[in-house]
């Protein structure tokens, strides 16, 4: 009979490093996507919807739930992104009732623009070996595939 797996009441002291380290990893990349949005005069919300939005239209409700917010904030964000040129609302093919939510090609380069300005990932990557880059996306996908 197979016993249940159990988990250690205290983590091990390698584990807390780790999680410290993953941490300030995680405070280190906003503080510069802060600092990226800011020169492009965005708010660090305004240039995550943004970046969704380079990836595919989405409709409101959707980007609510990807940015975790209250439908009702997404339809300001986009508002002012709109105002700017950089996003534009049209019908949803599937259901013209449903508007998505598009960057322009201004909006998608000025996301392109601001990721090419973030040096704190890019510049740490690069001392690392090909082996080591593989070795370290490969145990970030574990760790997000294990929710």
């Amino acid at each position: 009979m197979a016993t249940p797996r159990t988990t250690p009441s205290r983590p091990d002291a390698l584990t807390l490093e780790v999680v410290e380290l993953i941490g300030s990893v995680v405070a280190r990349y906003h503080e510069e996507y802060e600092e990226a949005a800011a020169g492009h005069a965005l708010t660090g919300a305004q240039a995550r919807l943004l970046s969704l939005l380079c990836l595919e239209p989405l409709p409101m409700r959707r980007l609510a739930q990807r940015l975790k917010c209250e439908p009702s904030n997404v339809t300001g964000i986009v508002d002012r992104l709109e105002s700017r040129g950089l996003v534009e609302r049209r019908p949803d093919p599937a259901d013209r009732r449903v508007k998505l939510a598009a960057a322009t090609p201004e909006g998608r380069q000025v996301a392109r623009n601001m990721q090419n300005s973030l040096r704190f990932a890019r510049e740490p990557l690069a001392g690392l070996s090909e082996e080591e880059r593989v070795a370290l996306r490969d145990a970030l996908r574990r760790m997000l595939s294990a929710d």
